[in-house]
């Protein structure tokens, strides 16, 4: 018997440890954060609840939809619900939900502030009650005659902050309108750019080679017993008109490179005295070879014989050089361009400011 009793004693002690954890899931404190106000004075209440993260807790509100306070008890009027504010704890396992109440009172006397009750799932539990002492103004009821009635709008001092920004941006404007009157007397008045326009003309090929072939025909070196001078010069003109002509590197090449190469551009036949031309060339340059006048002459009239075959006539409808001008020219232009640069830039500056200081005189004068 004895024995039933103590079980029964231990099965109720066991249920009631396991009941504590239970209960003491959810805590809830409140505080005020201040005890005395004067009338029309405010104050908050913090409510703070703690419990685990898969409850759902609902705070108090007194603050109804579509009104602008609400009553905590009568005589306190709740003015203000701020947002609650929600803290994640022992890694997102319980959760803190902090709700502040902003109240006022407009009438002296010492309040009673009932509990708060949160519910949590189905259970309700209440915060502890607070109080709230509110003190009236001292009237002075003898001298009657020293109470006033409102004044009227007064005009605000002068500030010298709320004005320095006009006052700046009006000097700058002042200053850009000067820079650029100066840019735009400097760019009327300067000396105009008389644009020279030089055609660069570049002879063909052909028209230089005979040009230069005239030359040594008129010094008549071939007629002198300087040979190697002679064929000197006529060689490096052919070597110039072919490199021209055809725009391989005929300059550094030899004459034997120089026949292969044309032999992929010319015919044989317009090859085969050309080639001797060469041939006699390097003998007389390298071999001291020594040549008679009628074979100077004859290889002369090979090279002409040969530009006259292969010359390129200019086309007519190729399309002409720019126009150049001299370096003091492009400096001038360069800087006739960045003056329009400059001088729309400046205006643009000032129109954009004196936007601003429109703006900021409305603000500042309504």
């Amino acid at each position: 018997m004895k024995f039933q009793v103590m079980r029964k004693y231990l099965f109720l002690l066991l249920l009631l440890v396991a009941c504590i954890p239970a209960t003491a899931q959810v805590v809830v404190n409140v505080k005020i954060d201040s005890l005395q106000l004067l009338i029309g004075q405010q104050t908050a209440i913090t409510l703070d609840v703690t419990c685990d993260a898969n409850q759902h807790p609902i705070l108090p509100h007194y603050v109804k939809e579509g009104q602008s306070y609400g009553t905590l008890t009568p005589g306190v009027e709740v003015v203000k619900e701020p947002k609650m504010d929600t803290v994640m704890l022992n890694e997102g396992q319980r959760m803190q939900l902090i709700q502040r109440y902003i109240i006022t009172s407009f009438d002296s006397a010492l309040y009673y502030l009932p509990p708060m009750e949160v519910q949590v799932d189905t259970t309700r539990y209440p915060s502890k009650a607070l109080a709230l002492q509110v003190y009236s103004f001292d009237v002075d009821t003898i001298h009657t005659n020293q109470f006033f009635g409102p004044k009227d709008i007064q005009d605000a001092p002068f500030s010298w902050d709320d004005w320095a920004g006009v006052v700046y941006a009006s000097l700058l404007v002042v200053l850009l309108l000067v820079l650029t009157f100066v840019m735009l007397v400097w760019l009327r008045q300067g000396n105009p750019i008389i644009r020279i326009i030089r055609h660069k003309t570049k002879l063909p090929p052909h028209t230089v080679a005979m040009n230069e072939i005239q030359r040594i025909k008129e010094e008549k070196t071939w007629a002198s017993d300087d040979s190697k001078e002679y064929y000197t010069q006529l060689t490096e003109t052919l070597r110039t008109y072919i490199q021209d002509r055809y725009g391989f590197s005929a300059m550094d090449m030899t004459s034997s490179e120089i026949i292969e190469r044309l032999m992929q551009e010319n015919d044989e036949t317009a090859l085969g005295e050309l080639r001797q031309l060469f041939e006699t060339a390097d003998l007389v340059k390298f071999a001291k070879y020594s040549t008679l006048v009628n074979e100077n002459d004859a290889n002369l009239v090979t090279a002409v014989n040969y530009i006259n075959q292969t010359k390129q006539e200019v086309d007519p409808n190729a399309k002409a050089e720019e126009p150049s001008y001299t370096p003091e020219e492009m400096r001038s232009i360069g800087m006739k361009w960045t003056l329009r640069v400059l001088i729309s830039l400046a205006s643009l500056a000032v129109f954009t400011i004196i936007v601003l200081i429109i703006i900021r005189l409305v603000d500042l004068l309504s």
